[in-house]
């Protein structure tokens, strides 16, 4: 072939220069760089670019996809492009590592009301607002309440003690505690406790009330939460009565042993409050 007839053969078009450079690209550069014109946008949406990568990044959405056109399945499944399949699998990544929205209540919206009955006799009532609360330092949802404190009527408190006193017991099965959260306005309300204590009570510890909580969703009949509404009573004893001393109350996790942090509480109590 002569020199003049090499000369005049067309040129490789542009855009194989475009699919040589791509294929040295990570996704991010490449979905910005297939925004500058159509002719690129075609260039860096071929298989042979995004294939190696849905196999790097998501390598059993790239084993399905591949099982699929090896058995010739006409449908969606085996049609959809590997860059379409890139960004369907970093979608839903992203989406399981999004942190959790704000709640849309807080602390000064919600009041807490709680009660001690013995037997039927309610002998401790207490009507907090929440930013009325001292919650754990560390932002637990966790707080405790010196019922000693509150016999001397604190501003801004409804409280109805009667001195707190439980009388002589020998079962927690003889106390039962009412735990309701409120909606500023009545709103709503959520019973996050109705229970009684179970097992025996020795004076000078603490008596655990315990009560599961139900999950948050109309269709959650059959599921669990994996949350616990988690409230202990301190005794002393006095003028040989036993006497409610403290109160420390808040929402525990079965899964982690831990208490949930103050907005992760207000997350789900709103679920209640809300609907």
């Amino acid at each position: 072939m002569s020199i003049v007839s090499l000369s005049s053969q067309k040129q490789p078009p542009p855009w194989q220069v475009v699919v040589l450079v791509a294929t040295h690209l990570d996704p991010k550069t490449l979905a910005i760089s297939s925004c500058v014109c159509k002719s690129w946008l075609i260039s860096m949406s071929l298989d042979q670019i995004w294939q190696p990568l849905c196999c790097s990044h998501y390598p059993s959405l790239s084993t399905l996809h591949n099982f699929n056109n090896n058995n010739n399945n006409n449908n969606d499944d085996s049609n959809i492009s590997y860059r379409r399949l890139f960004a369907l699998a970093q979608r839903a990544s992203n989406r399981r590592w999004k942190p959790p929205s704000k709640p849309c209540i807080s602390l000064k919206n919600v009041i807490f009301a709680l009660n001690i009955y013995k037997n039927s006799t309610c002998v401790v009532s207490l009507v907090k607002h929440g930013n009325q609360l001292s919650f754990d330092k560390k932002g637990v949802f966790r707080f405790d309440i010196d019922v000693e404190q509150y016999r001397r009527r604190i501003p801004g408190s409804v409280t109805n003690i009667k001195n707190g006193d439980l009388g002589s017991f020998d079962t927690l099965g003889d106390v039962r505690i009412m735990w309701d959260v409120i909606l500023e306005g009545y709103k709503g309300v959520f019973n996050v406790m109705n229970c009684k204590g179970k097992g025996r009570f020795v004076l000078g510890l603490e008596g655990w009330f315990s009560e599961e909580l139900p999950p948050p969703g109309c269709c959650s009949i059959e599921t669990v939460s994996g949350l616990v509404a988690d409230l202990r009573l301190g005794l002393k004893l006095e003028d040989g009565k036993a006497m409610v001393e403290k109160i420390s109350a808040g929402i525990l996790s079965i899964v982690s042993w831990r208490y949930l942090f103050v907005e992760d509480a207000l997350r789900y109590l709103q679920h209640f409050l809300s609907s």
